[in-house]
């Protein structure tokens, strides 16, 4: 997707595709405006590519690539911190996390904007686009977890196993903000039993077993 601050890629996989995928995907991004940047310094001095050209061409890249890289979602900064903290914090939480940030950073370049640039077109237009975004980010908020949820529940289970000690009152609803998108969760309950996240997920989508506590699922009451 073209914007004015350049691309945009899109990604179905809604968290599920590895944290170290995303950030290469991420990563190309800014790593194009570098090789341009190289090869403008290459064609310095050539009949068709003068010093003034090469100025400005480094200037508007140089730009981009720093706007770019803000922690501000959906650029390429917004996408790697999510990335970064996808791979360390369980995905509702890394998520929750990089909305925060991303608004807060967004505040913070608005305001920067209307002291030092207030009539700058260009910046007002990716501002406005960036600020549509987020409100469409925070009201689909429980659809994209959802989703990873849901594809989570269905992809091939060979990942590192993460176990955590819950307590057994937590419901499934609260007990699924823990799944982790590069580790298998696998919940510890008074210290000897155990719900692997299968069994989590598949009670999490079955609307009446939602709010129960963990302990109905580990006697069996359902």
């Amino acid at each position: 997707m073209l914007m004015p601050f350049g691309g945009i890629a899109e990604m179905d996989e809604y968290g599920n595709r590895p944290a170290k995928e995303e950030i290469l995907v991420a990563v190309s991004g800014p790593l194009q405006h570098l090789w341009m940047i190289g090869l403008s310094f290459l064609l310095l001095g050539s009949a068709f590519w003068t010093e003034a050209d090469h100025q400005l061409f480094l200037f508007h890249n140089i730009a981009i690539l720093l706007f770019n890289l803000l922690p501000v979602l959906p650029l390429d900064g917004g996408k790697l911190l999510f990335s970064f903290q996808s791979y360390v914090l369980p995905f509702h939480k890394a998520y929750q996390s990089t909305f925060i940030l991303s608004f807060v950073c967004l505040t913070a370049l608005s305001f920067l904007s209307l002291f030092m640039l207030p009539f700058h077109l260009n910046l007002i237009m990716v501002t406005t686009f960036l600020w549509v975004h987020q409100y469409l980010e925070w009201k689909q908020r429980h659809y994209h977890f959802l989703r990873f949820l849901l594809e989570r529940k269905h992809i091939k289970r060979n990942k590192k196993n993460y176990l955590l000690n819950v307590s057994p009152a937590l419901t499934v609803a609260q007990a699924v903000k823990n799944v982790h998108r590069e580790k298998e969760l696998t919940l510890l309950i008074n210290k000897n039993q155990v719900i692997q996240e299968k069994v989590l997920l598949d009670a999490f989508f079955d609307r009446y077993k939602q709010t129960q506590p963990l302990s109905c699922l580990l006697k069996g009451d359902w």
